[in-house]
């Protein structure tokens, strides 16, 4: 009674029972499924960058499909491009070796509120002169203010 399809007519030889030849997926597709939500969750944490107080405007976000190249000063004064600390002189030329579209590269400038408008210049100024006509400043979008009490 215990015999299976396989077997009929042969007896118990050495090759009754045949190894299962099928690979469980399941396992692997629940795997597969929690890391794509950890990356999910992850992904956005990990575009901050070098952290700096942005000053606060009332404008729209610019909306892009590609990702831009971002320029960094920090409270300090120091420059960074994308997370790479770069000397002035030396932002040009690293700027031409990594973008991807030439001169028509978007590039995106980001610098700490407390720092001098002529450091933030200067930085425009240079990209200006090497041919990149596609440069924004980034700022963060302001909150609406809060009413002052007995103010009507």
């Amino acid at each position: 009674m215990a015999m299976s399809a396989g077997n009929k007519g042969k007896g118990r030889g050495r090759y009754a029972r045949q190894p299962m030849a099928e690979i469980n997926v399941t396992p692997v597709v629940d795997v597969m499924l929690v890391l794509l939500i950890v990356f999910m969750v992850a992904a956005p944490l990990l575009t901050v960058g070098v952290p700096v107080d942005l000053p606060k405007t009332e404008a729209a976000p610019l909306s892009g499909d590609t990702e831009p190249l971002t320029i960094t000063i920090n409270g300090k004064g120091e420059i960074y491009v994308q997370e790479t600390l770069t000397e002035p002189d030396a932002l040009v030329p690293q700027l031409t070796a990594i973008a991807e579209n030439g001169y028509e590269q978007r590039i995106f400038v980001r610098a700490d509120n407390s720092i001098n408008y002529g450091s933030v210049m200067d930085v425009m100024g240079r990209l200006s002169a090497a041919g990149f006509s596609k440069v924004g400043l980034v700022t963060e979008t302001q909150t609406s203010p809060a009413k002052k009490p007995g103010a009507n």
